[in-house]
């Protein structure tokens, strides 16, 4: 299905054959979907005549999802096929035709040849944290902490009470303090009044945001003082926190304190491992790359900045104002770079581990990621797009590959097992179409 048609150095380029019968399936497929989705007056759902259906979406709607579907299926499962991990790909696709094979070409750059050290002999450290009475004690402590009841008190203010204060001027309200948690300049104000009295807070300057505030003074009138009450570690707590005992809630709060540090544990490991892999490889990375992963990086930031009502622009000229918008670039770039020395390294670990993710697997990943972000999987594939799913493929392996490799290390595995086998001819055809992120698939989880 996927031959290569030339190689040098990184760049590549290769080309994809899509047999008819696939072709007509997903043509099927997307009348289908316009036959359920697509309402038509005059004719019960899924009635309508496909010369009326494409009347109302628009004449070469049915060409370009069906062309969507096809590249977002066999482009990732081409590379897949000729063993192209891929930073980046053009894709150029022939004419479409009902009936007929298609075929499209890719033209992309492969990631650089990397040699890792002798990462079999490496010597895993890192623990998990051990659950000690000490832990469950202060564990137990913080919950009486948090479920702290407060009670007046008819005496000065202490450190540690709950006091509602006033606070006077045109922009003043009523508020609670938390003395355990207030500033300092709050605190030593506060402290030794009482009910009614007024007392004058020194604010020193300091910067909030994009402004810098100079020092200035507020004036504030004492409302109420309470005092913490912890409660008892008895069974009346317990059932406050809808547990039936106190041994229960330890019992159930231990379990729970074990999986966190197991998980703890867990990725400290895998922290350990990946830096010893980026440590001990060889590599020559591409300047191309890290800046590519610097732009896409800069996009997140630029993204997140938009969803907290900031453009970039504005961000920008506040740190040109305070000269620090080359520092911010370069770390940026310091960071993309660490970033791709990681992925490199996991790629050519689970390459190694002869590591594969099988089309029912991914399509399982896609399907559940779709599924928490309560979208179709045919929606999420149309957002993600072939290059996009290519990625989330690529990242699927580095995991498997990372996860494998600390188990080897930790005894789990054994570490001279065979490496898994590529699926036969037969097996990859009959999964071809389990890759298929398809319109029938997507309707269980819509």
């Amino acid at each position: 299905m996927a031959e290569l048609v030339s190689k040098e150095g990184n760049k590549v380029e290769f080309k994809v054959s899509v047999p008819a019968a696939e072709v007509n399936r997903t043509y099927e497929q997307v009348w289908a979907g316009l036959a359920r989705d697509v309402r038509v007056p005059g004719f019960r759902p899924g009635k309508a005549p496909r010369k009326v259906l494409e009347s109302r979406v628009g004449q070469g709607y049915v060409e370009s999802q069906v062309m969507d579907r096809l590249l977002q299926t066999y482009y990732p499962q081409g590379a897949r096929e000729l063993k192209l991990n891929l930073v980046d790909a053009q894709i150029d696709p022939k004419e479409l035709v009902s009936g007929q094979s298609f075929e499209f070409i890719v033209k992309g750059e492969t990631y650089p040849e990397v040699k890792l050290g002798d990462w079999r002999q490496i010597k895993l450290t890192a623990l998990s944290p051990e659950i000690t009475d000490e832990v469950m004690n202060r564990t137990l402590s913080d919950l009486q902490e948090r479920n702290a009841v407060f009670e007046t008190a008819e005496r000065a203010i202490e450190d540690g009470d709950q006091v509602t204060i006033e606070e006077q001027g045109a922009d003043g309200g009523t508020y609670p303090i938390y003395m355990d948690k207030a500033e300092e300049h709050v605190k030593s104000a506060l402290l030794g009044k009482s009910k009614g009295d007024t007392v004058e807070i020194s604010v020193p300057a300091h910067q909030h945001g994009d402004h810098e505030h100079p020092a200035h003074t507020v004036t504030v009138t004492v409302q109420d003082v309470k005092t913490k009450k912890l409660q008892e570690l008895n069974e009346e707590f317990a059932k406050s926190l809808n547990f039936e005992s106190m041994e229960r809630l330890r019992t159930d709060l231990k379990a729970e304190l074990e999986t966190r540090a197991r998980q703890e544990g867990e990725n400290a490991r895998r922290d350990e491992l990946v830096t010893h892999l980026v440590e001990g490889m060889t590599v020559d990375i591409p300047r191309a790359l890290i800046n590519n992963r610097r732009d896409d990086m800069l996009e997140e930031i630029k993204a997140d900045l938009r969803r907290q009502g900031v453009q970039w622009a504005e961000y920008m000229q506040f740190m040109q104002e305070q000269n620090k918008l080359g520092e911010f670039m370069d770390n940026l770039t310091k960071n993309a770079e660490i970033r791709v020395r990681r992925d490199l390294a996991l790629e050519e670990l689970a390459e190694e581990l002869g590591v594969q993710v099988s089309n029912t697997e991914f399509n399982q990943t896609i399907s559940a990621v779709a599924q928490m972000s309560g979208i179709g999987a045919q929606q999420l594939a149309d957002q993600l797009g072939p290059n996009g799913l290519n990625a989330y493929y690529i990242n699927l392996l580095r995991e498997k590959g990372l996860t494998q490799a600390i188990a080897q290390l930790s005894g789990e595995v054994k570490q001279d097992e065979p490496k898994a086998e590529a699926p036969k001819a037969d097996e990859s055809e009959a999964n071809e179409s389990e890759v298929k992120v398809e319109a029938e698939e997507a309707k269980t989880e819509e």
